[in-house]
This record gives structure tokens, sequence and C-alpha cells, in this order.
């Protein structure tokens, strides 16, 4: 075998260095003048045209428009129970009776006591003209000198009395005609009619029970006006001095998250609900409680679809920009506190030379969600909310600014 040549391998390993570094160096240029740039990896929103507002949250709960309690005024057992749970009833209906039977008698027994005076009345009526006859025979005797003094005062005694045995009852029998009233009025507590129109949303009492009227006024059932329902809703202290009655407003239910409720703050409570009692919220406890005041809307509710102790999230309109030009709030930069403009990064160039550009954006209504663009874009414009690792260009993540 013959030895290799060792100046023919230092050649080789030469032209291998010289080809590794021409290609090297094609490489680089390919890279500097004949790469594209890399697309910047932004999270971007397009500004579009739609309505905007600025709104309160308010999170309330559904309540009749009108609650009473129908309770019996006298006490006995109720003997029917006409309505249930549910039952729509209109004014004057009978709803319930209770057993009459001691009302009746007390009834008969005033009308019985009436009776009774007037015919000793009429009894004392007649004595009256016979006192009278008597006191003008004895007058015209005692004219004549042919009677006695003595017996002239005592028929006029006897006259006198009478009179006043008929004024005495008089005065009984109208305290006995009021006696007559009372009962008939207790007999017509024993039929319990509906004071209003309304639903029937509790049966407190069932039928067989007997009722104590004596100590407290006992429920038996209640009614409630629902066509028309009231929303109470909880506003905090920091929004409250924002809001003011007749301001528009609308809700939604769980059940129907998208359909808007439209309506209107018709009052809101002087003081939180829970200093409207006896038990007073003292500083200490007030320093570390929110404090909420209770707004009051009024909705209608034909349908009866709204029903009482529902949960309604409630939006008070601040105000509201129909067609505006609206981007994401998290989109706006740095505030220019001469020009009042914003700082707001735009994508531009397009998929094949896209970059990034700094424009100044006017803002009108900014609801820290959305942002109103009164000059600086146009619709359609992509504007950067944040990078796609989660940071900008600076290596700063990106926030959403609060104004």
């Amino acid at each position: 075998m013959s030895k290799s040549n060792p100046m023919s391998w230092i050649r080789k390993w030469r032209w291998l260095i010289v080809a590794l570094v021409v290609v090297g160096a094609a490489w680089g240029v390919k890279r500097v003048y004949f790469t594209k740039p890399a697309v910047p990896q932004v999270i971007t929103a397009k500004a579009k045209v739609e309505d905007i507002e600025d709104t309160v949250l308010a999170s309330g709960t559904i309540q009749a428009a009108k609650e009473v309690s129908v309770g019996a005024q006298v006490s006995g057992q109720i003997k029917h129970l006409f309505v249930d749970l549910g039952d729509h009833v209109k004014k004057g209906q009978l709803v319930a009776e209770i057993d009459s039977t001691t009302q009746t008698n007390n009834l008969r027994n005033a009308e019985a006591q009436v009776a009774l005076l007037k015919a000793q009345r009429q009894a004392k009526v007649a004595l009256l003209k016979q006192a009278e006859l008597t006191y003008r025979r004895k007058q015209e005797l005692v004219q004549q000198d042919a009677g006695s003094k003595a017996d002239l005062e005592a028929a006029e005694a006897t006259l006198q009395t009478t009179k006043s045995d008929i004024a005495v009852l008089d005065a009984q029998l109208r305290q006995a005609n009021i006696a007559v009233d009372t009962a008939r009025v207790n007999l017509g507590y024993t039929r319990i009619t509906a004071p209003m129109d309304g639903v029937v949303v509790a049966v407190i009492a069932e039928e067989g029970r007997t009722v104590n009227a004596i100590q407290t006024a006992p429920s038996i059932i209640k009614l409630a006006k629902l066509d028309q329902v009231q929303i109470k809703a909880q506003i905090s202290e920091a929004d409250v001095v924002r809001v003011k009655p007749g301001m528009p407003a609308y809700f939604t239910i769980l059940g129907e998250p998208l359909h808007r409720y439209e309506t209107t703050l018709r009052a809101i409570e002087p003081v939180p609900e829970a200093d409207q009692t006896d038990t007073k919220v003292t500083a200490s406890t007030s320093t570390t409680t929110a404090i909420y005041y209770n707004g009051l809307f009024t909705v209608p509710n034909p349908d009866g679809k709204l029903r009482a102790l529902m949960t309604a999230q409630v939006f008070i309109v601040l105000n509201k920009v129909p067609n505006a030009l609206v981007i994401p709030a998290s989109a706006l930069g740095k505030r220019d506190r001469l020009t009042k403009t914003y700082e707001v990064s735009v994508l531009e160039g397009g998929p094949e030379q896209p970059k990034i550009v700094t424009r100044q954006v006017k803002i009108g209504l900014n609801n820290r969600v959305q942002a109103q663009v009164l000059s600086g874009l146009k619709e359609g414009d992509q504007v950067v909310v944040g990078e796609a690792g989660g940071s900008d260009s600076s290596g700063m993540r990106r926030t959403p600014r609060m104004f």
C-alpha cells in the first residue's frame, strides 16, 4: 500500500473551508437583503361603528307593584275558602267565609234590644199623655179653687218624670241602634272579599282553621298586583351621585340574558334600606360595610312573564351615542394633556408589509370597555390592543388604561 500524500489532505480541507465560508456569506446576504420582515405578533381589533353607552350597573329583585295581606277582622272557623294559589281575583270578589253563628246571634240580640226599647218608649209615651191630661185637670181644679195645690205639684212631677224617662229611652235606642250597626258590620266581616284586583300569591290559612282576631289580625291569603311590577335595585354610594330620577334604564333577567326590558328610574330611596328600620347601622359598622341605596323602577307586566323575587341586572344609562366609531378602551395609550388626544397603535401595510404606526386619536365617550373615536381613525382600522405573547415591544404587558 502506498502512503497518502499529506499535502493533498491539506488542499482538500482548504477547499472545504472556502466552500463553507461562501455558503455562509450567501445565506447572510439572502437574510439581510431578500428575506421579508417578520410579521408583528400583536392582537388587534377593528374600529367599528355601533352604539356606545355609559351605564351604572345595579343588581336588584323584581317585586309586585302592590301586595296586600287579606285577613279576618272577626274570630271564628273558616267554613269556606273560595280561591286557590295562583287564582286571579277581582275587587269585591268573595274569597273566604267564616262561621257567622256568633255574629248572627249578636245581631239578633242587638235587634231584639232595639225592639224592647221601642216598646218601652211606646208605653212611656202613653203614660206621658195620661200625665199631661192629669196635670191639666189638676191645674183647672186649682184655678177654680176646687183642688189642692199638692195634687197639682204631684201631677206636674209625674209629667216631668215621664218626659225624662222617654228621653232616657231615646238615648238607649240610639245606643242600641249603634250596637245593631256594629253587629251587622261584624256579620259582614265573616264574608271576606278581595280589596283589589290581583293574583293569589299565598294561602296562609286553610278551611277548618279557627282564627282569633282579638289580639292580632290573622291573614288568610296574600294578593299581589302583578300586571305591573317594581324593581328595587341596589345602587352603590359611589354611583348614586351620578344618577337621578327620570334617567332611562333597562334590565335583563337570568332566563333571558339577551332580552332588554326598557324602563325609567322612578325614584331613589333617601336612606339605605338598613336605616329604614328601628335598628340603626352604627358608625363602626358603616365604615366597613358597603352602602347601597335602593333605586325604584316600575315596569308593565301584561303577560305575567316577570315574577316576584326574580333577579334583575339593571343598567342606568348616563350617556349614549348611536352609530359611533368605537375601539376597545384597552387600545388607548399615553394621553397628551395639551391636545387631549391619546396614542393608539395601528397595524398598517397589509399582509405583505405589515407595520405598526402610532396615531393621535381624539376620544369622546369612554365607558372603560369601549371608547368613541372622534378623529384620527376610520372604520376598519386595525388597532393594537396587546402583544400576542402578552407583552408589547418594550417588554411590558399592555393592560387597559383607567380614566
